[in-house]
Order: structure tokens, then sequence, then C-alpha cells
């Protein structure tokens, strides 16, 4: 995009080498790298999203990386969200510097075995969430690149997600906040089985179940799973959004809330052994599929991951 290289934040900002240092790498997008970043002045030790501009080649996505600084400033001082320290932006990149969470990825935390999971802490809405050093060990989401602002009664089209997530309401390009439910429905699925509700070996095989809606609660482990914690996922993981529960819903069901009926167990250890081998199979997959999934036909229905904020 022509000038893109000088007006992405739409004003000059400080220069990011004269506030930072730039350490090794923890991990690369098709648009952007991550890094640990250490402020000059104080040794504070932080993460920096680095976004190439010559991969900006249209107004759209430009104004996706102006929203996605909104929305961060926005959600700022929330206990579950990353923190944003500060953007920048030099002839190159745009780069957006935010609280380094250390802990690793919420699927891989669970699988070290160094938190308990017992069901009544169970939610989420993707793999992307990651657990702070802090001793509370609490989860913070920490991409919003695909997020947007979201009004009531506005409806979206656009179709984004991961095939393993999405709603089959986007597929069909009519979604609200709803489909965020659905999502947090499939982790927790994910999170009490160690597999994926909707499970076939190729992309349009997976779209097609979804499609279908048809939940397993027969095979290892669901026999032993509570039938509260059955029925919760059954009300989040609904074809019809206007039968589906609301987010306040769900945090109202008696699985989910304060005292609830959600029993004190450990996670069986062949759901762990589960759980890694799908963790394993998305990081091998993820790059492969991050670029194959955007030249896919649109009759495929690729989808990206989409977050209601």
């Amino acid at each position: 995009m022509e000038n893109q290289a000088y007006y992405v934040l739409g004003h000059k900002t400080a220069n990011l080498s004269d506030l930072y240092t730039l350490g090794r790498k923890l991990g690369q997008v098709q648009f952007a790298s991550t890094f640990v970043c250490v402020e000059n002045s104080t040794g504070n030790v932080y993460a920096c999203k680095s976004i190439l501009k010559r991969k900006l080649v249209s107004i759209e996505f430009v104004e996706d990386v102006r929203r996605e600084i909104q929305i961060m400033h926005h959600l700022s001082g929330h206990k579950h969200i990353v923190s944003i320290k500060g953007a920048y932006e030099d002839q190159s990149s745009v780069h957006i510097v935010m609280e380094f969470c250390a802990g690793g990825e919420l699927f891989d935390r669970i699988i070290q075995g160094c938190i308990t999971v017992r069901e009544r802490r169970l939610s989420g809405q993707k793999s992307l969430w990651e657990l702070s050093r802090d001793d509370d060990f609490s989860l913070k989401a920490i991409d919003f690149e695909h997020s947007v602002f979201f009004k009531p009664g506005q409806f979206f089209a656009d179709v984004v997600g991961s095939a393993y997530y999405v709603a089959p309401e986007v597929l069909h390009k009519h979604y609200g906040p709803k489909a965020d439910v659905w999502t947090a429905g499939v982790i927790l699925y994910i999170l009490l089985s160690g597999v994926p509700p909707f499970w076939a070996e190729t992309q349009q095989g997976i779209v097609n179940e979804v499609l279908k809606g048809e939940l397993d609660f027969e095979s290892d482990p669901w026999p032993v799973i509570s039938d509260s914690a059955k029925d919760l996922i059954r009300k989040m993981i609904c074809s019809r959004p206007s039968e589906r529960l609301t987010a306040h819903q769900v945090l109202c069901h008696p699985w989910i809330c304060e005292k609830g009926v959600a029993p004190d167990c450990s996670l069986d250890p062949a759901v762990l052994s589960r759980l890694t081998q799908f963790s394993a199979f998305n990081k091998l997959k993820k790059m492969a599929l991050r670029v194959s999934f955007f030249w896919m036909s649109e009759k495929i229905f690729t989808p990206f991951l989409f977050l209601h904020l």
C-alpha cells in the first residue's frame, strides 16, 4: 500500500530501539514475529510483536493493526488480558510491546502437569492463551489480531477462525457474539476429553463435521464425566445460535459458577495423552495451515479464529 511505511499508526512515535532491546524470538506467524524485549531504563522484561509493514498490502490490513492496538488499550487492566505497554513504528515495522507471559500455552501447561486442572476452572476461547509467572498462574488472552468491537444486534460476515473451533453460523457468514460461546465450548470439550469434538482427515471434512454438529459423549472418558459438564457443553456447542447459551448464562451454569456442582478431580492420564497428541499435531500444521487457509477457495469455508470483545 502506498506510503504505508509512514502512516500505519497515523503519527510519529518514539524509536523502539531507544527504549527497548530485543532478545530471542518467541514465535512467528505469517505477518509478524514476537520477541523478548528488555526496557532499557528499568530492565523489565516484556514481549514485542513486530508486524512487517510490507505485508500490510491493503487498507484493511492497516485497519486491523490499528484496531488490534485499540482493543488492547481498551481491555488493559483486566486480569485475564495481556497488558499493552505501548506501540511504536519505524520504517519497516509496527511494534506492539506487551506484558511477557512466560508460562506457555494453556494445553502445554496442562500436559506438563505444572498446574492441577479441576473441572470448575476450565474456560477459554482458543489455544493461544498463556499463563503468567504470577503466583496464581492466571490465564491471559494474548492475541487480538482478528478481534473487533461488537455492538448489540450487530452481525458479521467475515469467515475467520480455526476449523476445529469455528461455529457453523460463521461458515454461513452471518454471526454474532454467540459464535464465541461455541468456540469456548469446543475448548472445554477438548480440555475434558483430550480431543476436539469435530474431527476429520481434511479441513473440508472438519468443516462438514462442524456443520453436522453431532457430539460424541459415548467414547471414553465421557461416561465418567459429570452430567452437568455434558449439559453445559451441549448448550454451548448448539448448532442453533438462538438456542445456545449466552456468555452470562454460561457463567451462571451450575457446573461453572462458584460453589457449583463440578467435582474436584484431576484429568485422566489418557486424556492428557490425547491432549499431548492434539497439541503436537496443531504445532506441526500451524504454519502450513496459516498459509494454505489464506489461499483456499471460499467454497471450502476456510476459517480463522474470530473473537468478539
